[in-house]
């Protein structure tokens, strides 16, 4: 099955993740949350992403702040790392940059809602998956579905 290791970088994160894995797992994805920080606890991280890097997986990770876990993730595994940072009202969304200004040679992919994180990462699967393939083309048409009728009923209003 396609797998999501979703990575935290606190507690804190968890009700923004708990929002990517309703997604994922609503996608036909496995999902596997985790809490390690980058930078109090590298070591952790890379055993993370050791343990979980030789299966059919993509990571998200999910810090906010100074966000390190997305390139540490990325700079130590082959598998897609799809970066959603939680918004910030204290730093008015500044801290976005710290997940978009990567060094050279790591690159995650940043997305900022989760629920789109989480569509990113079974379009990713639907390359190989036949069943999440067909749960993206659904949503994807249950979308138009909805902006054809959103449409329609301007027009008859």
């Amino acid at each position: 099955m396609s797998k999501v290791v979703i990575i935290m970088g606190s507690q804190s994160d968890l009700e923004w993740s708990k929002k990517i894995a309703r997604e994922a797992t609503r996608l036909g994805l496995e999902v596997v949350m985790k809490i390690a920080s980058a930078h109090k606890v590298p070591l952790k991280c890379l055993e993370i992403i050791q343990e979980f890097e030789m299966e059919n997986v993509v990571f998200i990770t999910v810090a906010g702040r100074s966000n390190a876990l997305s390139g540490f993730t990325d700079g130590q595994t082959l598998c897609p790392v799809i970066a959603c940072p939680p918004y910030s009202e204290k730093y008015s969304g500044t801290d976005i940059y710290s997940s978009l200004r990567m060094p050279s040679g790591i690159a995650p992919m940043v997305v900022i809602e989760p629920e789109n994180a989480a569509l990113a990462a079974a379009k990713i699967f639907a390359l190989t998956d036949d069943s999440v393939r067909a749960a993206v083309f659904t949503t994807q048409a249950l979308n138009r579905q909805k902006l054809t009728e959103d449409n329609n009923s301007l027009i008859s209003a």
